[in-house]
């Protein structure tokens, strides 16, 4: 009888064992995809990111918010604008809707903001200079 139990569990293991590996190739193969569908490399990986943060693709927000082009600010302010105050609950809209152009916007504004270029800021490296002088008052 023990060794009946015995089978069962190691076969149950091993059906859940090959389950989990089978399960982990294929997030690994959808990772992969998406990467290379965003532009692969550090870039792949920035939309990916958006795309988690804000959970939808560029495309799915270019489209709820029915703009052909990220980087045309004035045309997402508006169609956003217009299509929040639409589906207002109080004019009777719906709120699933205006959350999901609200996560439109958002996923465009990812997308705006990683296409900038940084720039240094100075007020950082002041910061620094002044922090070793602070530091070595305080031995004193």
């Amino acid at each position: 009888m023990a060794k009946y139990i015995a089978q069962i569990i190691v076969l149950g293991a091993q059906a859940v064992g090959r389950a989990f590996t089978k399960a982990l190739r294929q997030e690994i193969a959808a990772s992969q995809e998406a990467a290379r569908r965003a532009g692969g490399g550090k870039q792949g990986d920035k939309s990916a990111e958006s795309n988690l943060r804000t959970g939808m693709t560029l495309e799915e927000a270019k489209q709820i918010l029915n703009v052909d082009d990220p980087k045309n600010v004035e045309a997402i302010i508006k169609n956003y604008e217009h299509l929040f105050q639409v589906n207002e609950r109080s004019n009777g809209g719906s709120f699933y809707i205006q959350s999901k152009v609200f996560r439109a916007k958002e996923r465009l504004d990812h997308e705006i903001k990683a296409q900038q270029p940084r720039q240094p800021k100075q007020e950082t490296a002041e910061a620094t200079e002044e922090e070793p002088q602070s530091r070595a008052r305080q031995r004193r």
